[in-house]
């Protein structure tokens, strides 16, 4: 029959198993905000877990202080409860890593998702469904607060003879040559988006129409002078000068929508095709009256 003496010895290494697996816990924990801060841009944020992971280690020694400091001791009652309490917080702070861990990673991935759906793959800038999107709703912002809008229909000078002369790979890289010029010299609040084939559509909300064409030349000017290296089909390297033809438009308040603000931005790039390409032509609401 096991006696009182006999039974602590026996609690002892059970508390130090105890003890041991808090630890191991909070190695865990540790490792784990490791993986986040990884997963993390660098910001407020990511040093709140640095700090969190601070404290783990805080935590950490404490646990193996105490180990050490009752190795071959005999626990009383209230120590006993310490070392559960101790083994209680390492699951919790274990669990709240883990969701923390787990969330971001959800988290990541929907912003992955989101992204995909809102981008061109190829240009790196929206796709027709935002535009569609984004234009009804700056539209109907216009005509509710009488706010100008500026909209650019911008269309690549010859593309074709750049595919069939270089190869496909080279009028990709000149697609993403002019799209990331285009996003470089707007603001944050411009909307650049692929409208189709090598049509690329710009929103400028809060831009009257002189200042509309003001930006469009700026951006003609931009993609003409700056060339972009491409390579042929026998790997032989070219600079390659681009031009852009740009059509203009602005809201008229009073009754324009989305499809006609469009399609006057289409025309004023259509004309500037016809006058030589690599030009800027503004097409108002005046115009479309007259060819009416």
């Amino acid at each position: 029959m096991e006696t009182t003496a006999d039974i602590f010895p026996v609690l002892a290494k059970v508390m130090s198993i105890l003890l041991l697996g808090g630890a191991a816990l909070l190695t865990a924990a540790l490792f784990l905000v490791r993986k986040l801060t990884r997963e993390l841009p660098k910001g407020a944020n990511r040093n709140w877990w640095y700090v969190l992971a601070g404290l783990l280690l805080l935590f950490l020694s404490g646990y193996v202080g105490f180990l050490c400091l009752k190795a071959g001791n005999i626990y009383t009652h209230s120590e006993m409860l310490v070392v559960v309490i101790f083994l209680l917080g390492a699951v919790f702070c274990l669990m709240v890593c883990l969701l923390a861990y787990r969330t971001t990673l959800e988290l990541k991935r929907i912003f992955v998702l989101e992204h995909e759906a809102m981008t061109d793959p190829l240009m790196e800038i929206y796709n027709r469904r935002v535009l569609d999107r984004r234009l009804h709703d700056e539209v109907m912002r216009a005509r509710r607060h009488h706010l100008d809008l500026g909209l650019l229909m911008i269309d690549l000078d010859r593309f074709k003879s750049v595919n069939d002369t270089y190869g496909h790979h080279a009028g990709d890289i000149v697609l993403q040559h002019v799209a990331r010029l285009l996003v470089e010299s707007l603001r944050q609040t411009d909307v650049v988006a692929r409208y189709g084939g090598e049509e690329i559509v710009i929103l400028l909300p809060h831009t009257p129409p002189v200042e509309t064409c003001e930006v469009a030349e700026r951006l003609r000017r931009t993609i003409a002078e700056t060339p972009v290296t491409i390579t042929d089909h026998r790997g032989c390297k070219t600079d390659l000068t681009v031009t852009v033809s740009i059509g203009c438009a602005g809201i008229s308040p009073e009754d324009d929508t989305a499809e006609s603000l469009l399609q006057r931005a289409d025309q004023g790039m259509y004309q500037a095709k016809q006058q030589g390409r690599n030009k800027v032509v503004r097409f108002d609401a005046q115009q479309e009256a007259a060819e009416a």
